[in-house]
């Protein structure tokens, strides 16, 4: 299974998409932006690797002739929209191809999306992931998947060569459950930390200092970590930018909403991740969307 077609090609879908060319699969790549489309071209001409390129808006083209499609699209009209839409993926795809979608969207979108595709005589799993550009980048994303296992099984060498860690969370939809879940608490512990560094700084403590004291302390979480939202503190992070790049403060705002989704529907209680969305609902109007959502930290913090 080496032709695979590779359907959106943001932050994280353009690395994700590159890796692939890293481990010798030949890539049919499509996005909506032609220069993210000539960036994955001019990669696959650097390692010798044969990159089909169809530029927007040929769907067809990009999935016609290969063995498994991989999305990573920004929420669920576009999912809809790419897979369901007149002439776009699931008319054109030939039965039989391997369907991965990394997007994070809400879950009754991949059980319909997943239905459709069964329909079609495709088999899918819905992949959401976890890590970030720099996972992306390095090959090193977690991947929460829902699906059969057979179907996982299938899809694990393409998995395999984006990402570290690959969890089954259950049936269609579930990988989109765990994600929801998981992108609640990031926001959170997020929010948390930023809060922190500022209460800090604040009281005259360098935060760098203090990020390390409290990464080997009962207070240590993966944005401290590994994704530090104070300038100057962490290399290769959002921060150390201008929070250019990484996970977008309206991607977050969209994924936040998913999960308060997914509280009204089973009635969970939530307090916590309501109040991530609307500080990040906040920040995003007050022009912060396009930004890191480590940025959060400018709520706290006026440079």
């Amino acid at each position: 299974m080496k032709r695979v077609g590779f359907i959106g090609l943001g932050n994280m879908g353009r690395p994700m998409a590159e890796n692939l060319l890293k481990k010798s699969f030949q890539l049919s790549v499509f996005d909506v932006s032609p220069e993210a489309v000539k960036a994955v071209e001019q990669s696959g001409a650097a390692l010798g690797t044969a990159v089909i390129v169809t530029s927007a808006p040929s769907i067809a083209e990009v999935v016609g002739g290969v063995d498994a499609v991989v999305t990573m699209l920004p929420s669920s009209p576009h999912v809809e929209e790419v897979y369901l839409g007149k002439g776009k993926l699931l008319e054109s795809v030939r039965a039989g191809t391997l369907l991965i979608d990394c997007s994070t969207i809400a879950p009754e979108m991949s059980r319909k999306v997943g239905a459709a595709a069964k329909l079609k005589g495709c088999e899918m799993i819905d992949a959401p992931v976890s890590g970030g550009t720099a996972g992306a980048a390095q090959g090193t994303l977690t991947f929460m998947v829902g699906g059969a296992e057979s179907t996982l099984q299938k899809a694990r060498p393409i998995l395999e060569a984006m990402g570290k860690n690959i969890f089954h969370a259950g049936e269609s939809g579930a990988g989109q459950v765990a994600k929801a879940c998981n992108n609640m608490l990031l926001a959170i512990h997020m929010i948390g930390t930023a809060e922190a560094l500022a209460l800090g700084e604040r009281c005259g403590m360098d935060p760098k200092r203090l990020s390390e004291i409290m990464a080997k302390s009962s207070g240590g979480n993966w944005s401290l970590d590994k994704y530090n939202p104070w300038p100057g503190v962490m290399e290769n992070v959002p921060a150390s930018r201008e929070y250019q790049g990484g996970f977008a403060v309206d991607l977050m705002t969209k994924d936040l909403g998913l999960a308060l989704e997914a509280a009204l529907a089973t009635g969970a209680s939530t307090p916590m991740g309501s109040l991530a969305r609307s500080l990040y609902r906040s920040h995003s109007e007050h022009g912060a969307g396009r930004l890191d959502f480590s940025s959060i930290l400018r709520f706290f913090k006026k440079f």
